[in-house]
């Protein structure tokens, strides 16, 4: 691989905004990946980030100054008791799939949520995605339960798969 086709995982910037949506819009255009459904622009996404709190980031992966990916590391919830939880997802332009990239995200998001100071890891993803679930469970995440009907999009119920990543370490009491 030349030094032109080298991949970097970085952490977005205002000009990545752009770009991000896209592949959002992407997703949200299946009706079977997210449960957004409306279409995305930069500023909604410079909207998330604006609200990121210090253990929160955004990054992206990038080839030849093109983004072709994203990932996200979110708080579980805003409750104390839940410091110790993150939620993460991972996109990518359905152009990018199958060159492993995923699992390079993958790597650096959990390389993130430990330098962040997260114990638990919670992904969601809708249940009839098998290829994501078993993507996950690749990286130890074990399926803890199925939200049923929990979602309707694409004028349809869909379920929602949640799978958890406990990781050994604990993190400091910090109230």
């Amino acid at each position: 691989m030349s030094d032109s086709e080298q991949v970097q995982i970085r952490s977005c910037t205002l000009a990545d905004f752009g770009a991000i949506a896209s592949i959002y819009n992407e997703a949200i255009a299946t009706g079977s990946i997210t449960f957004d459904t409306r279409h995305f622009e930069a500023q909604d996404i410079r909207a998330w980030v604006d609200k990121f709190c210090d253990r929160e980031c955004l990054l992206v992966i990038e080839r030849q100054q093109r983004i072709l990916g994203w990932g996200i590391v979110k708080q579980y919830s805003d409750r104390p008791g839940y410091r110790v939880c993150c939620e993460t997802s991972i996109y990518l332009t359905f152009a990018a799939k199958g060159q492993g990239l995923g699992k390079m995200m993958q790597t650096a998001l959990l390389e993130k949520v430990i330098e962040l100071g997260y114990h638990h890891v919670v992904v969601k993803i809708v249940a009839t995605n098998d290829d994501s679930i078993a993507f996950h469970k690749g990286f130890g995440f074990e399926m803890v339960g199925v939200q049923k009907e929990v979602g309707h999009v694409a004028d349809r119920w869909q379920d929602v798969a949640i799978m958890q990543l406990i990781l050994p370490q604990v993190p400091p009491y910090s109230p």
